[in-house]
């Protein structure tokens, strides 16, 4: 029995087992975070199948056959076998039923599409759900030319604010650093406090504390303060909304930026704590000089920039020797006397032609004027980044829509979009992963094809897909979930998992029908005897995604998102494919023959064949 069991489901495991490698080898050749994150997945899943799949044929029949007893009459049966045998009449009642109305597939299938593309455009849309991951960032942003004691001022007032939470022992420890940057840059308007945060046993949601210290913050007049989640993929201290705008001057875009703005102020609250990288805000002074007056008084424009450098910067002019030891001369004027533009009327210059010293405000003209410390640019064009926060009710698909709406109805033609980390990691992964899918399918159909011989019978069992992918969807949909990195590579597993249950059905229908039995009859006792052990390894994989529902810490938010799309698309394509696959199989595969009866049937032809020909020598 062992024997003759592992025989009869041995074309069936190898058929599931390619098919399962067949859906994962897509995900090896993905690019950028998304491969190095999924291929080591693939490898694993890969091995771990290549390996069970042997277990499966080898250990599995041997162990059946030393442990499992034989039944010796009808009252030895267990409850659970009472209830397989009743579940089975009342299947093949409903199955008799619904075969001889092949319409009913049709119709099945449409309503099934339908309502996974109704479901899919409802769900958010984003990169990465939110994740918990035990630390986040207060970022704070001073003034231009803010000195590093008006920073410290500001940095000391909100580390008392957060103290509550270090004395509650919801965050462990503070790391406070005052200018934000570790450059060589003399820069002192920034700050940076990293929260680390107490196991998720002992506190809170992070989130919940960061929108506590938002509020909390509010009130700062001096500085922008707000809290940031460190991010698992790119900078770890960027917003989830990065939106380049270029195409035109600086001067342009500052006005597109300003229409963008205001439009957010006005009518979406959904974006939390917009912020750019283009600002207007650090002083400088533009001088002019008079080629003329400065010619006539004998003024070279050499000793005028020269004389600048000196005295508002620095300028090595020669250097000493102490002690043995080289030193710099380095001539500056004094700092005190530099507090504000009009100090350049007590800076003179010496004239070349009278070796009088003239002051310097006699051959210059000074503008004041703001203007952002940094020019950037994006793919080589001037570009401004607009980044933000969202709220929790706010996706990250609608947010970026609703920039791409603003930029075509308030702004030129020649405005450009890009996007820059999460936000273009967002935009390009939903076609990778798409691109991945399809072939996955592409190759599971092959694969399939290969095995069976048929181009009929891989169609049969694709058309499980659909029902797994509903599942899924309907699953994320029941809890609020969203479409993301993690739900769509769920839903690649499910392709796997769903055609598992197609190629029981058609694999053990066409081996009956090999021995003679008709067709109708050959699909009615294939669906029914295979039944059992579809429900069982359905329910085995639903039970084994639950404890990814039950996560709780680390992680937990993309595995419960993995876990979700598992339980509903396995559980669904479960109990629906053991009605879909017999009818698709009734309605397209009733002509066609598998490869065992195809080989059966030459080698009857050529034994037909042979005998006939020693009848004519023995003649």
């Amino acid at each position: 029995a062992a024997y003759r069991g592992a025989q009869e489901v041995g074309f069936a495991v190898i058929a599931t087992t390619l098919v399962l490698i067949a859906v994962f080898v897509p995900l090896v050749f993905l690019e950028g975070d998304i491969g190095r994150l999924f291929s080591e997945f693939a490898f694993t899943v890969i091995s771990a199948i290549c390996i069970s799949s042997i277990v499966a044929l080898t250990l599995c029949p041997m162990l059946a056959s030393k442990i499992l007893t034989q039944r010796k009459d009808e009252d030895s049966k267990t409850t659970t076998d009472k209830i397989v045998a009743n579940l089975r009449e009342r299947y093949a009642r409903v199955l008799d039923r619904i075969i001889a109305r092949p319409m009913l597939l049709v119709g099945s299938l449409l309503v099934t599409i339908a309502c996974s593309y109704f479901i899919f455009v409802t769900l958010p849309s984003e990169y990465t759900p939110k994740e918990d991951r035990g630390a986040f960032y207060v970022l704070v942003n001073g003034p231009e030319g803010a000195s590093y004691d008006y920073m410290s001022n500001y940095i000391n007032e909100i580390e008392k604010r957060l103290m509550p939470y270090v004395d509650s022992e919801e965050i462990t420890r503070l790391l406070v650093r005052a200018p934000r940057s570790f450059g060589n840059i003399e820069s002192f308007n920034s700050g940076i406090i990293i929260c680390v945060l107490n196991s998720w046993s002992k506190r809170r949601s992070a989130f919940i504390m960061m929108d506590e210290i938002r509020d909390s913050l509010n009130d700062l007049t001096g500085v922008r303060a707000f809290p940031v989640m460190r991010q698992g993929f790119g900078s770890r201290i960027s917003k989830p909304v990065q939106f380049v705008l270029g195409g035109g001057t600086y001067e342009q875009l500052a006005k597109w930026r300003d229409i963008i703005v205001q439009e957010i102020d006005a009518n979406n609250p959904g974006f939390v704590g917009l912020d750019w990288d283009y600002k207007e805000t650090k002083p400088q002074v533009h001088v002019e000089i008079d080629y003329l007056r400065a010619a006539e008084l004998g003024i070279k424009i050499l000793d005028i920039g020269t004389t600048l450098e000196t005295m508002l910067g620095s300028r090595r002019v020669t250097t000493y020797i102490e002690n043995g030891e080289e030193y710099d001369v380095i001539l500056e004027g004094e700092r005190d006397a530099q507090r504000s533009p009009l100090a350049l009327q007590n800076i003179y210059v010496r004239s070349r032609t009278s070796n009088e010293l003239i002051p310097l405000s006699n051959v210059v003209t000074i503008k004041e004027f703001a203007d952002s410390p940094e020019l950037n640019r994006y793919n080589r064009i001037r570009a401004i980044t607009l980044e933000s926060n969202l709220s929790d009710n706010f996706p990250l698909n609608e947010a970026l829509d609703y920039l791409e709406s603003l930029v075509s109805e308030k702004l030129p033609a020649e405005a450009i979009v890009d996007y820059k980390g999460q936000s273009r990691d967002y935009k390009y992964s939903g076609s990778s992963l798409a691109f991945v899918f399809l072939l996955g399918l592409l190759i599971t159909f092959l694969v399939l094809a290969a095995q069976f011989e048929s181009y009929i019978h891989p169609f049969v069992i694709i058309l499980t897909v659909p029902t797994a992918v509903f599942g899924g969807l309907l699953g994320l949909y029941v809890t609020a979930g969203s479409l993301n990195l993690y739900s769509q590579i769920g839903m690649v597993m499910l392709v796997g998992l769903a055609a598992k249950n197609g190629i029981l059905i058609v694999e053990f229908a066409n081996q009956l029908r090999d021995r003679g039995i008709p067709f109708d009859e050959a699909l009615r006792e294939a669906s029914v005897t295979r039944i059992r052990p579809i429900f069982m390894t359905g329910i085995t994989t639903a039970a084994g995604s639950i404890p990814l529902l039950l996560a709780f810490g680390a992680g937990a938010e993309t595995r419960r998102t993995i876990g979700t799309v598992i339980l509903g698309g396995v559980l669904l394509a479960t109990f629906l494919t053991v009605f879909l696959v017999p009818m698709a199989y009734a309605l397209f595969a009733r002509n066609t023959a598998s490869p065992n009866a195809v080989s059966r049937r030459l080698d009857e032809e050529s034994v037909q064949s042979d005998a006939g020909t020693n009848v004519l020598i023995d003649e």
